[in-house]
């Protein structure tokens, strides 16, 4: 197995610092405006903020990293999400709520453009930038939990203002992890053609099209399964307890694969590992609706983690396998534009489904999408 390196360990600790910082204020900003008051539909738009700035600013942060490497483009995405975590540190005004959701969205978003990208040029290979990417993809998971966590606990015990200042503090962290990132050098003006091109025009390669196709049709089944697992709960009388005790369950299956497949990349292909995830997912939507008692839910969501947590790391192995090597960083721009923007509409359209057809129906119609969708995963080459 590759060796766990210490720019790689850099690159993680700082995605969890920047990630942290914005899931933390993700959860107390919305707290923070229903002890105001605020209308219900005030705390969605504030919710929605933290998604559509990564949506407007992924391109120019793509960009920004082919051009000038890590260490710029990450001292930025700190920049903001300093300014951002300041903001809700200085004032509980919902105006400045919105202003720190743009911020810490858009700085979250600037970090994960660029550790990704740079994390992709550390491997040599196909199965190494399976096993980079694997690990990479445990600092989300990780960062859900301590943004979050931290928050609350300190909200308890010394306020909202507290916290947020002490959010504010986590990005700084991505600072002292970047000095153990290699520097690359500024790409020469005159080498730089596709600067010159439109990024629009990476959507003419077949292959990138179908990646983003699959990858968004996993995205969705995870926030399909985020949406529908509270409801069905509810509508069978299960505890708070329980439905958590199914959530957790999938997010302990998520981190268990993405710590399995540096062990197995040697074996493993990314089509057939995307297109087996696919068919995998279309299986347990089929079934999920039929089961009712909490620890067979539970046991369907931990199949679903082991699916859904093998997809990431081979996503990006395959992106940066299919796009020109210095244009990495608009590619992974594309994808996050795609992924936010899925989390920011699509919801309503499963309250929308949902409340028509039924919350199990989502699941069968996530299930066909995605079963159909694995055709595409196999056409990628």
């Amino acid at each position: 197995m590759a060796q766990f390196s210490r720019p790689l360990l850099a690159l993680i600790l700082g995605q969890i610092s920047l990630h942290s910082c914005m899931a933390g204020v993700r959860m107390a900003a919305p707290l923070q405006a229903l002890k105001q008051g605020q209308a219900e539909w005030t705390v969605g738009l504030l919710m929605a903020l933290f998604a559509a700035a990564p949506v407007l600013l992924s391109l120019p942060a793509g960009r920004l990293a082919d051009r000038r490497g890590y260490h710029v483009p990450m001292r930025l995405g700190v920049a903001l999400s300093l300014a951002g975590g300041t903001i809700a540190a200085l004032s509980s005004h919902y105006i400045a709520m919105c202003l720190a959701a743009i911020l810490t969205g858009a700085g979250s978003n600037f970090g994960l453009i660029t550790i990704q990208r740079t994390a992709g040029r550390m491997a040599t290979d196909a199965t190494e930038r399976i096993r980079v990417f694997s690990w990479l993809g445990l600092a989300p998971a990780l960062s859900n939990v301590v943004g979050p966590v931290t928050a609350g606990l300190l909200i308890d015990q010394m306020g909202f203002r507290f916290a947020f200042a002490v959010l504010m503090l986590m990005p700084l962290a991505a600072l002292v992890s970047a000095r153990y990132v290699p520097a690359e050098a500024d790409v020469p003006r005159a080498s730089t053609a596709a600067a010159r091109q439109s990024s629009w025009d990476l959507l003419r390669s077949p292959a990138l099209r179908r990646l983003l196709l699959v990858n968004w049709l996993l995205s969705a089944s995870w926030d399909v399964h985020s949406f529908v697992v509270p409801i069905l709960g509810h509508e069978r009388g299960m505890s708070a307890g329980a439905i958590g005790l199914v959530l957790g369950l999938f997010a302990m299956s998520v981190v268990g694969v993405r710590l399995l497949i540096p062990i197995l990349a040697h074996r493993l292909s990314e089509s057939q590992v995307l297109t087996g995830a696919m068919l995998w997912v279309a299986v347990i939507f089929g079934v999920y609706p039929f089961v009712h008692s909490a620890w067979l839910m539970a046991c369907c969501a931990s199949l679903l983690g082991l699916a859904l947590g093998a997809v990431q790391p081979m996503v990006m192995s395959t992106l940066h396998h299919i796009t020109p090597h210095e244009r990495h960083g608009e590619a992974i721009a594309f994808r996050s534009m795609a992924l936010n923007g899925s989390s920011t509409l699509m919801p309503l359209l499963f309250g929308a489904f949902g409340a028509a057809l039924g919350a199990a129906s989502l699941f069968w119609m996530m299930g066909l999408a995605v079963g159909a969708g694995s055709w595409q995963a196999r056409q990628i080459r």
